[in-house]
């Protein structure tokens, strides 16, 4: 990607109109949780680029027009949105097995491949400045990445068993993946339920504090008339004891994390698969968001295919994730799409921190390749959704078979180039910030 030369002042500009698209109405309603996400932002570079997908679509939006890789179909399978490298870590799987794999799908949809390993290309490039690496490491690094991935795609477009290509779990996984999927194991619902309820006259509640809200009357009820919606929207399987289903309390709750900010939410205790108390169930039901890939993506067949926003969040993850959260469902409240799924005890996401050596980085890095690979392959025309009706893992091998030999230089060159542009960003960022040019703050 070569990236224009502009400005600081032309950037800023650009910067402040596309930040008023993506967050404009959330901000008006909540400028105290922008706040607190901004200042966020501001600690470092990735922080920026983590809170800024809408920045990079924008960015990319001239490739909707084609691109190297890029057909008819590889231009039209299902994608995460938001792939950077902490967007991963373990989950337990309607299964009951604890797997390690990408997360948080609140950006999902359907677009070029392309964009999410871009996407998380230039990730490892900011990781990799931030932890002092040369340009030859990163791009070392991102020549592993790619060819992690090339690989899996190549082995399940060619009809590899699933033995040969397993899931990252307890058995299979190592390094620092199996040490996010060991201390997943380690946690426990009793734990996550005594930091945000207490017994009361036998029966668990939620405590106060701690960021809940008591909820008035009326909203109580237009929250559980939303929970009696969301039960519908539940495969058969989910359903094996209604008695689960029981609902405790009610709180409301306001996000403000990178990528919460300013939306309403709410957590519901359950009943859970047994009277035991331990054994209670907490799921949250929070406003799904316009995914920013969404804007540059024309196809009207794509957008009509989605009730709104919450059941595209639920129906993209049920596409790209295996097995996926049993509780996870739709809903609307107030007119508005939401997104329902467990407050999961066993969730643990991947942790850069102690990552330093560039050999041990490398081996994640791979790793990750094969699980962005496995989660591109997932969502097809076996998926159970007719968006997507054809294999995606040989219509990619296709793609890049034709010309092999690029395309690991495609994503190192891109890497570079916006790693570069989101460091910039970053610091015209900061000094907008600083200096009260955000409109609304």
């Amino acid at each position: 990607m070569s990236v224009p030369q502009l400005n600081d002042e032309h950037r800023g500009e650009e910067i402040l109109a596309v930040f008023d698209t993506a967050f404009g109405e959330l901000l008006a309603a909540d400028p105290a949780a922008f706040r607190v996400k901004f200042r966020k932002m501001a600690a470092s570079a990735f922080a920026f680029y983590r809170g800024t997908a809408a920045l990079f679509y924008h960015d990319l939006d001239a490739e909707k027009r084609g691109g190297p890789y890029l057909d008819d179909r590889t231009s039209r399978v299902w994608i995460h949105g938001d792939l950077h490298a902490e967007n991963f870590g373990t989950y337990m799987d309607s299964n009951g097995r604890l797997v390690f794999n990408v997360n948080d799908f609140d950006e999902a949809y359907v677009g070029p491949f392309t964009w999410d390993i871009k996407r998380f290309a230039a990730s490892v490039a900011l990781i990799g400045y931030a932890k002092a690496l040369s340009d030859e490491q990163i791009t070392e690094l991102v020549q592993v990445y790619a060819g992690a991935y090339r690989e899996r795609i190549h082995a399940l477009a060619t009809g590899a068993k699933s033995d040969e290509v397993p899931p990252f779990t307890l058995d299979t996984a190592d390094g620092p993946l199996l040490g996010a999927l060991r201390t997943a194991r380690s946690l426990t619902r009793f734990e996550l339920l005594d930091s945000m309820t207490e017994i009361r006259d036998f029966e668990r509640r939620f405590a106060p504090g701690g960021g809940s809200i008591e909820l008035d009357a009326a909203t109580r009820y237009k929250v559980l008339a939303a929970f009696d919606g969301y039960l519908e929207t539940l495969p058969e399987s989910s359903l094996d004891r209604p008695d689960s289903y029981r609902v405790k309390d009610v709180v409301g709750r306001r996000g403000i994390g990178i990528g919460s900010a300013g939306l309403p939410s709410y957590n519901i205790l359950l009943e859970g698969n047994s009277d035991a108390l331990e054994n209670d169930v907490v799921i949250y039901i929070k406003q799904a968001q316009t995914p920013a890939v969404s804007r540059h993506i024309t196809d009207a067949a794509i957008r009509d295919y989605f009730q709104h926003e919450g059941h595209r969040t639920v129906i993209s993850q049920r596409a790209l994730q295996a097995h996926a959260d049993p509780w996870l469902g739709w809903t609307e409240l107030g007119g508005t799409g939401q997104l329902v799924a467990e407050v999961s005890p066993y969730a643990v996401d991947l942790d850069w921190s102690d990552i330093d050596d560039p050999e041990e980085i490398a081996a994640v890095v791979a790793d990750l390749g094969r699980a962005t690979a496995t989660m591109h392959a997932a969502a097809d025309d076996q998926s159970g959704e007719s968006l997507v009706p054809f294999s995606t893992e040989r219509a990619i091998d296709a793609a890049i078979a034709a010309d092999e030999d690029g395309f690991a230089g495609l994503l190192v060159d891109f890497a570079h180039s916006y790693g570069a542009r989101a460091r910039a960003d970053h610091q015209t960022f900061v000094d907008l910030f600083r200096n009260g040019r955000i409109p609304g703050l």
